[in-house]
């Protein structure tokens, strides 16, 4: 890449510009250049594309850089080779817990008879667009996160605009204002993973601007900046999450129709028992599910809800942790989900974590590294 600059002195070169002309995918792309930069051995521009170019530091850079010859396939465009010719025989990347960008543990699952961070990446291979749906908690975002390393998320609601997608002006430091664009066009041009979290909540009017973008035309264009024409890079890929049971989630035609594949997620109970969760609490929430399932219900514990109680009843212990795991149901739905517990966990009565009655002062344990000596001499 330092060649490439350095051959180029007087041009403004673009990761997409970079990516074309030598081969590498838009991520590694990214990388490199912004390694160069943190050397000092190239400049960064742009105000919401970034644009690199040469620097008197640039040129002795290229001769210890290692360079691909143009035209060198991309790892991603060698793989979905790979599958067209042969798919039965391609081998899963990885069926094991992986780690996530937080730091998290993400458990595969089987979905087609492949683990699931393998079908997504094959689906994006071939830029087949998924719709996850399934109650919160399910594990819908962790499952693209640990599918996708260059992934962007937007967080979908009602208050959600165009511009939250594709950009939009910003003040800057010397006062005068500068468009940033946003993490659509962000996807678009380093050829990126795109979620769109809770999509369903966004307004139809504020979706139709990302259409363009999935269709044959893969390009849109930014209105408020002049007009611009965004085209998308090869690796450019929309998935989107839709919680069907969350107040306002609507689930358009237009909407449903640019998703060509739509995968139900629901919480995995053998899982939970896997991770050592408290079996009573598990076959709890496995009850309440089918009652779900049934219609009698509008609430269940999910992996989220049972992770969480894992961690409270480290903290606090197994009542406080119950009563909390009742006291975060619906109202609507509290008193079934407290009999049902009741039940599993032979308690004779359970309610919603609820501050008691005033503890004496000689109950009160001290904080680590209290003042309570400074405050009584000053009593005095």
């Amino acid at each position: 890449m330092a060649r490439l600059l350095a051959d180029r002195p007087a041009d403004t070169l673009t990761i997409g510009d970079m990516a074309r002309q030598l081969g590498h995918s838009h991520g590694a792309v990214r990388n490199a250049a912004l390694t160069l930069v943190r050397r000092g051995e190239a400049d960064q521009g742009g105000t919401g594309q970034p644009s690199f170019c040469a620097n008197a530091k640039t040129a002795a850079a290229a001769q210890a850089a290692v360079i691909s010859p143009p035209g060198t396939h991309a790892p991603r465009d060698r793989a979905a080779t790979a599958r067209t010719t042969s798919p039965a025989a391609a081998k899963p990347r990885q069926s094991g817990p992986i780690r996530r960008a937080g730091g998290q543990l993400y458990h595969p699952r089987e979905l087609a008879d492949l683990p699931d961070v393998e079908a997504l990446n094959r689906l994006r291979d071939a830029d087949v667009p998924v719709l996850l749906y399934g109650p919160p908690g399910t594990g819908k975002t962790s499952l693209v996160e640990a599918a996708f390393e260059d992934l962007l998320t937007v967080a979908g609601d009602g208050d959600t605009t165009v511009g939250d997608l594709i950009g939009e002006y910003t003040q800057a430091d010397s006062g005068g204002y500068v468009f940033q664009y946003g993490p659509l066009v962000t996807a678009m041009t380093e050829g990126r993973a795109l979620l769109i979290d809770d999509a369903t909540l966004i307004s139809p009017k504020v979706l139709a601007a990302l259409y363009p973008a999935m269709d044959g035309r893969r390009q849109i264009q930014v209105k408020a900046h002049k007009g611009e024409t965004i085209k998308a890079e090869p690796g450019f890929y929309v998935v989107a999450g839709h919680n069907p049971g969350v107040h306002g989630a609507v689930l358009t035609e237009a909407l449903a129709s640019r998703f060509s594949v739509q995968i139900q997620i629901g919480t995995d109970y053998d899982l939970a028992l896997a991770l050592r969760i408290d079996a009573r609490v598990v076959r709890v929430a496995r009850h309440l599910a089918r009652q779900v399932e049934l219609g009698e219900l509008g609430w269940a514990p999910q992996l989220r809800e049972l992770l969480s109680y894992q961690k409270t009843e480290a903290v606090l212990g197994t009542k406080a942790a119950l009563a909390n795991l009742v006291g975060i149901a619906p109202v609507e739905d509290r008193d079934i989900v407290a009999a049902a517990v009741i039940k599993a966990a032979g308690v004779k009565k359970i309610a919603p974590l609820t501050l008691g009655k005033q503890l004496p002062a000689s109950a009160v344990r001290q904080p680590p590294g209290s003042t309570g000596s400074a405050h009584r001499g000053r009593s005095r």
